[in-house]
């Protein structure tokens, strides 16, 4: 049985991929940057490349992403290709974003680029925004306020579960039928902001709102929280083809990879409705 590293496993999408890959009984090993490990983890430094070598022992197949907060994405990822081909990897995921591949010079896309010239199987998965940004990032502005803060007017966007994304990683981190193959993963319609308000509210029987933002209102909602002033120009990038209605289409390859139909936005709201409470 091929031992799966996976790069990211406390996230929100990593996590989910570590469970359902233990689920289907195979080895996980599970990449941390703590120094305490737990049985299934090994300490790796994304920063640095620090514990580069001992995280890929014995290892056969590798889910990757960047971890937030960084723009600098190529410089990150390729030495983590790089490592990966040496010491024998393979077959590898790699998920970047929706869009990722609209521009060949930008970071993201020249992981994928050196990912696909590597020489051995991989994937790479486009996801659109999370439907859990809605109980994670944007939770702040509707539980403080019962309104959805974004600068992004009447755009609509294919909101994905986590869940779908960790599902089809796992189904192509253990078939071969995708290989060498990209995908963009949506949900299964497009909704605007109003929309989503309206489905939290329903769900929680809370008043929820969307409220349209300055992008100067929101960069510095985002440094007060914490991020760096790169990341925050780096989301207001993002957001902004969001407004441009970059992230409306629609796509049919959760269920092309998965044989099941994506999670809808009304389903998520129930099942995290905990979150707004």
């Amino acid at each position: 049985m091929s031992k799966i590293l996976v790069i990211g496993a406390s996230g929100t999408v990593g996590s989910e991929i570590s469970q359902q890959l233990k689920s289907k009984g195979q080895e996980v090993r599970r990449a941390t940057s703590k120094k305490e490990l737990a049985k299934d983890q090994v300490y790796l430094n994304l920063s640095n490349q620090d514990g580069l070598s001992s995280a890929f022992q014995d290892v056969e197949k590798l889910f990757l992403l960047s971890p937030p907060g960084y723009v600098n994405q190529n410089e990150l990822l390729i030495p983590i290709l790089n490592e990966a081909k040496k010491l024998g990897v393979k077959k590898i995921v790699l998920m970047t974003a929706m869009g990722a591949n609209a521009n060949d010079s930008a970071p993201m896309r020249l992981v994928e680029l050196h990912l696909e010239k590597l020489g051995i199987a991989y994937n790479i998965i486009r996801p659109n925004w999370f439907m859990q940004n809605f109980n994670s990032y944007w939770i702040h502005g509707i539980n403080t306020f019962g309104k959805i803060l974004l600068p992004v007017e009447k755009a609509r966007g294919s909101f994905i579960d986590a869940r779908d994304i960790a599902s089809v990683a796992v189904e192509l981190l253990t078939t071969e039928k995708f290989s060498n193959q990209a995908f963009d993963l949506t949900g299964p319609e497009a909704l605007n902001h109003d929309e989503v308000a309206s489905i939290l509210s329903s769900t929680t029987n809370k008043k929820i709102v969307y409220e349209n933002i300055t992008p100067p209102q929101m960069y510095e909602g985002l440094l007060q929280a914490g991020l760096n002033k790169a990341y925050v120009e780096f989301m207001l990038l993002i957001l902004d083809f969001f407004r441009q209605g970059y992230s409306e289409r629609v796509t049919d390859a959760v269920e092309k990879i998965t044989g099941k139909k994506p999670i809808n936005f009304k389903r998520y709201a129930e099942d995290h409705k905990k979150a707004w409470a």
